[in-house]
């Protein structure tokens, strides 16, 4: 019940967001969002030793993600060399490995650009656009459920996450295609079915490598949800984790 609960909680805000809040507040929900999911990526990292700084990364994630969610951006290369100059002043002064260097300037952009751009599907495409992204993440999640279920045989990667099937995924690419095909054609009327079904194949499959990807994180940390903030599932880089690698596809189609 629990569980019932807060995705009806979570589900009512992102439709009040994507509805109701102009760009700007999109904006700026985005960047809130990006801040507690990179906490908590970073939280994952360091669960086996000392945490790190954490304010000048998740200030980084923002920066990009509000950057990325500009109607006009400007340059991005001063970001990144503040960015690399962070990862030089962590080794050498700060004792960090270089891997755990390297994983601090990832998060911006595994975390900070996809959910700038998710803002700009909303600014550029309107809310149709982002609602159509994000219903599309949510068919395909719910689709390689309920395949994987009935049909499921073949693991898909077991030693990441073994409840995941071959035939899950296949269900999902399928299923999830087929809802961006329609519903594309329905909510994006300039939209034709071929650049739909090619930006649908790259979400799911991203989509589902998304997954994975905070799987194995979470895998190699010995946790089981990258916090407890949302009850019943887990923290904001749970919710969102598929959305991460899904959202460059549509962005791109859209500015194209």
């Amino acid at each position: 019940m629990t569980r019932l609960l807060s995705g009806v909680v979570l589900g009512a805000a992102a439709l009040a967001a994507i509805f109701y809040s102009p760009p700007l507040g999109v904006r700026l929900l985005a960047c809130a969002v990006a801040a507690l999911a990179a906490h908590e990526y970073l939280t994952i990292l360091h669960r086996d030793g000392r945490p790190p700084l954490f304010w000048p990364v998740l200030l980084l994630v923002v920066a990009v993600c509000w950057w990325m969610s500009a109607p006009e951006r400007g340059d991005l290369l001063p970001l990144v060399l503040i960015m690399l100059g962070w990862a030089a002043f962590e080794v050498l002064w700060r004792g960090l490995t270089v891997e755990r260097a390297a994983a601090h300037f990832l998060a911006p952009w595994y975390i900070g650009m996809p959910l700038g751009m998710l803002a700009a599907v909303h600014a550029v495409g309107g809310r149709m656009a982002a609602l159509l992204l994000i219903a599309t993440v949510v068919v395909s999640d719910s689709s390689q459920y309920y395949v994987g279920r009935m049909f499921g045989r073949r693991p898909l990667a077991p030693t990441i996450s073994p409840k995941k099937t071959v035939e899950g995924a296949l269900g999902g690419v399928v299923c999830a295609v087929a809802f961006l095909m329609i519903a594309g054609r329905a909510l994006l009327p300039d939209a034709s079915l071929v650049p739909l079904a090619l930006v649908g194949i790259a979400v799911v499959i991203l989509g589902i490598c998304g997954d994975l990807f905070e799987s194995r994180l979470k895998r190699i940390a010995g946790v089981k949800d990258s916090s407890s903030l949302i009850p019943g599932h887990g923290g904001v880089l749970d919710r969102i984790d598929a959305l991460l690698f899904a959202t460059p596809p549509l962005y791109l189609y859209l500015l194209s």
